[in-house]
C-alpha cells in the first residue's frame, strides 16, 4: 500500500470530483470521472480518476481498477475516433514518488501518440540473465504467497 499522505480535504483530484469543470469532463459515471489534464503531454491527454479516495493502484478495489482501465479503453477509442492528433495511445499510471507520482489520488494517464510528438521514455533495456530473472519470479511468486495467506 502506498503511504504519501493525502486526505480529501487537501487532494486536487477529489476537488475536481467534487467540482468538476465540465468543458474540462469527458465521461462521468458513478465510480469514474476522466477530465483533461492541464498539463498535456499531447493534445487530447486524459486523466482517468476513481472518484472515490484512493492513493494508488494497490489501494483500489479490483473492481473499481478494473472500472478505470474500461474507461480508458472506452477514451482510447474516442481518442482514434476523434480529430485529435492520434496514431496510437499510451497509458501511464505512477504508483508512489520512485515511480514519479504527484498527485497521491490514483489516476490513470490517456494520451494520443504520434511520431515525434516529444514524449520519450529512458531506460536502459539491456535485458537480463536467466538466473535475475528466475530468482525475481521467485521474489514474486513469494510476494503472491503472502498475500493470499495474508488474506486468509
Amino acid at each position: 500500500m502506498v503511504t504519501e499522505p493525502s486526505t480529501n480535504a487537501e487532494c486536487v483530484f477529489c476537488s475536481i470530483v467534487a467540482d468538476p469543470s465540465r468543458d474540462h469532463v469527458v465521461w462521468e459515471d458513478a465510480d469514474v470521472l476522466a477530465f483533461m489534464d492541464i498539463n498535456p503531454v499531447t493534445d487530447g491527454h486524459l486523466l482517468v480518476v476513481p472518484k472515490e479516495h484512493t492513493v494508488g493502484l494497490t489501494d483500489m478495489p479490483p473492481a473499481l481498477a478494473g472500472k478505470v482501465m474500461q474507461v480508458a479503453q472506452e477514451l482510447a477509442r474516442a481518442l482514434r475516433a476523434s480529430e485529435v492528433r492520434c496514431e496510437g495511445v499510451n497509458l501511464f499510471f505512477a504508483e508512489g514518488e520512485a515511480a514519479l507520482q504527484e498527485i497521491f489520488h490514483s489516476h490513470l494517464h490517456v494520451f494520443p501518440r504520434y511520431p515525434d510528438d516529444g514524449f520519450e521514455i529512458s531506460a536502459d533495456w539491456a535485458g537480463s540473465t536467466d538466473d535475475r530473472l528466475s530468482h525475481a519470479a521467485d521474489q514474486v511468486r513469494a510476494g503472491l504467497e503472502r498475500i493470499r495467506s495474508s488474506a486468509h
